[in-house]
């Protein structure tokens, strides 16, 4: 099966009341773990490429590693390049075989960013009317990459202003800002987590039907922090949005949840216990091997009780 486009897997979503992982990828375990997943679980899946993976792993093997699982699953896979900051790099990816693209330009001013999401969008559109375009509205608190927006920074998305940026930049789906936030370190000490569901609700009122993206909503599954502490890191306790605000977002109007911090944790922590426990391995395939079956259950985990996307493919 080809890759394909996110339109109908979102028009499904909506209806459905469930949303699509979008998992972060860097390299072949990653991807692996959750292929193997999506496939057990018989889920759509979005595998997501930021400029920094594009950096560390290169296109072309990335490219060559979505082939592969193309190949070995009969899943619907759609490939994303998350947090694009340039129509040029949009333009690359999409000339590359990307199916959709997101355009940030949430730190432009408002005008600025509707006329570089409109030049995306027009090139995207022409080049194949296959292509998806994601922009973003609002900023998002947190560290992800290239991405640094501090808590003076960041700010919710204006509901009033939706109609009006949607109409006029023929974006596909729309990235908001309701208090998610990237990163591992989303909250402080004593802070209570809460996504602003009134907002959801309002935007979804204005754009009815109209796919929501949710950034920046990783749990931080405290297992594996506890893991990296155990084995030798020096991680700060860590807060994540919880689950069931997650699943309540993707039963009203997000059809699309990024995942990416809670892959890197669990990675992270079973390649520190594997190295901790087997001091002598010097066998890439013995600590590798256990981090690609972690990254298989936190994705099964997240399908079945975050997205609700099970038995969807």
């Amino acid at each position: 099966m080809p890759l394909v486009s996110t339109t109908e897997m979102f028009k499904k979503a909506y209806e459905g009341g469930y949303a699509i992982g979008a998992f972060n990828v860097n390299n072949m375990e990653i991807i692996q773990g959750i292929v193997t997943a999506a496939t057990k679980l018989r889920a759509p899946l979005i595998l997501q490429v930021s400029a920094g993976a594009r950096k560390y792993a290169n296109q072309t093997y990335l490219l060559k590693l979505v082939e592969a699982a193309l190949i070995e699953s009969d899943l619907p896979i759609a490939l994303h390049l998350d947090h694009g900051d340039s129509f040029e790099l949009c333009k690359s990816v999409i000339d590359g075989g990307f199916t959709s693209v997101m355009i940030d330009g949430s730190h432009l001013p408002y005008e600025e960013n509707v006329s570089l999401v409109q030049r995306v969008v027009d090139y995207a559109h022409n080049h194949d009317p296959y292509i998806t375009v994601e922009a973003e509205l609002g900023r998002l608190e947190g560290v992800e990459d290239d991405i640094n927006v501090s808590a003076e920074e960041a700010s919710y998305t204006d509901p009033e202003q939706v109609e009006d940026f949607v109409t006029r930049t023929g974006c596909d789906s729309l990235a908001i800002a309701i208090g998610t936030s990237h990163g591992a370190y989303k909250f402080k000490p004593g802070q209570k987590p809460q996504l602003r569901f009134d907002i959801l609700e309002d935007i979804q009122e204005r754009l009815p039907g109209f796919p929501i993206v949710l950034h920046g909503a990783s749990s931080v599954v405290p297992e594996y922090v506890e893991m990296i502490n155990q084995y030798g890191g020096n991680m700060p306790d860590a807060i994540g949005i919880p689950e069931p605000m997650l699943r309540q977002a993707a039963q009203m109007a997000v059809c699309k949840i990024n995942i990416d911090s809670d892959l890197r944790l669990a990675m992270t922590g079973t390649i520190r216990k594997q190295m901790a426990e087997n001091p002598a391995v010097f066998d890439p395939r013995k600590y590798l091997g256990p981090a690609r079956d972690a990254i298989e259950a936190m994705v099964a985990h997240k399908i079945v009780n975050v997205l609700g996307c099970d038995g969807k493919a």
